[in-house]
């Protein structure tokens, strides 16, 4: 039985680079969440489907279950962890999730946080209808998505520098 070979990977998470041997087989999300012990991103469906393991790589939204964490090599990486300011004032997006009630259980609010980042700066100005499709690709299963998407025009109201107006029902 031959053993298998470790290889070395460096990126940069959160503006620090980051060392590790691993498996190639092993999944960015467990670098992460294991080696890292930046515990923010979930693990939810192990398949791609729910996006609680969203990261933002390189610019792009991407579910961290599906890559390996030697296909980040040279990546630059922001997690959930690496979003708020360093002295720990929330990003506009954490802040509004947090006032306009985004979240439930919390599961998959990480994830739906990156993407959501990651939408407001395609689109710092997106009507709701572009949220509602933008985040398509992340699953909540107990908010109804009603308050995620007043969480998201809330921090892009913020970012804007305008005041959050809440539409007529």
């Amino acid at each position: 039985m031959s053993k298998i070979q470790k290889m070395h990977v460096t990126m940069t998470v959160n503006g620090e680079t980051v060392e590790g041997l691993v498996e190639p087989r092993t999944l960015l999300i467990h670098f992460i969440r294991e080696h890292l012990l930046l515990t923010g991103a979930h693990i939810g469906c192990d398949t791609g489907h729910c996006g609680a393991c969203t990261l933002d790589i390189d610019g792009k939204s991407v579910k961290s279950c599906t890559m390996f964490a030697v296909q980040a090599e040279g990546s630059s990486i922001v997690t959930i962890e690496g979003l708020a300011a360093p002295d720990g004032t929330l990003h506009a997006l954490q802040e509004g999730f947090r006032m306009m009630h985004g979240l439930q259980c919390g599961y998959c609010t990480p994830g739906m946080i990156l993407r959501a980042h990651r939408l407001l700066i395609e689109n710092p100005n997106p009507t709701e209808a572009e949220i509602r499709f933008g985040i398509s690709g992340n699953l909540c299963r107990c908010t109804g998505y009603q308050n995620i998407v007043r969480a998201i025009q809330y921090a892009a109201a913020k970012l804007n520098g305008t005041q959050f107006q809440e539409a007529a029902e």
